[in-house]
């Protein structure tokens, strides 16, 4: 494994400050953005660590933060014990579409919410029905995006068998 140079380091920092403006911890976006560049692309916790200049427990929660939505999975190499960290081949589409999912879900949310306040004026309604319009619209539009999507995914596989 060779030492970060200072521009990969600045990268791997720029990915953890616009992830921690999404709610995510530093640590967990520096992880990711090491992830994203780093050679090879299996890290364990123990290269994670030594890398970016964090303790070990960083790392441990940082994994168990990235690993639920797919994005980061834990691989094991045959004869060794420990565990090897990387970005999963469709980790991104995986997680994105684990957000999609939630769409429908949240737009059900306002509408009852909607409902719930189906008596007050349309000023205090107003909010909630501009994320609910999103929300509708968006859980009728990404259907198809996805489907381009993952037409854009195979067209690329085909072309790269060529």
């Amino acid at each position: 494994m060779s030492t970060p140079t200072d521009a990969e380091l600045d990268f791997v920092d720029d990915v953890a400050v616009f992830f921690e403006r999404e709610g995510m911890p530093l640590i967990s976006g520096r992880v990711l953005g090491w992830l994203l560049i780093c050679d090879p692309p299996e890290q364990s916790a123990a290269q994670l660590a030594e890398t970016l200049q964090v303790s070990r427990s960083s790392i441990s929660s940082a994994t168990r933060l990235l690993t639920p939505s797919g994005l980061v999975e834990g691989v094991r190499r045959r004869g060794e014990r420990q565990e090897f960290f990387r970005i999963a081949a469709d980790g991104w589409s995986r997680m994105l579409a684990g957000r999609y999912a939630k769409t429908a879900a949240f737009r059900a949310i306002t509408e009852e919410g909607l409902r719930v306040l189906s008596g007050s004026t349309p000023e205090r309604r107003e909010r909630l029905s501009n994320v609910n319009e999103l929300y509708r619209f968006l859980e009728g539009e990404l259907p198809a995006l996805w489907r381009r999507w993952e037409a854009h995914v195979a067209a690329q596989r085909e072309g790269g068998r060529g």
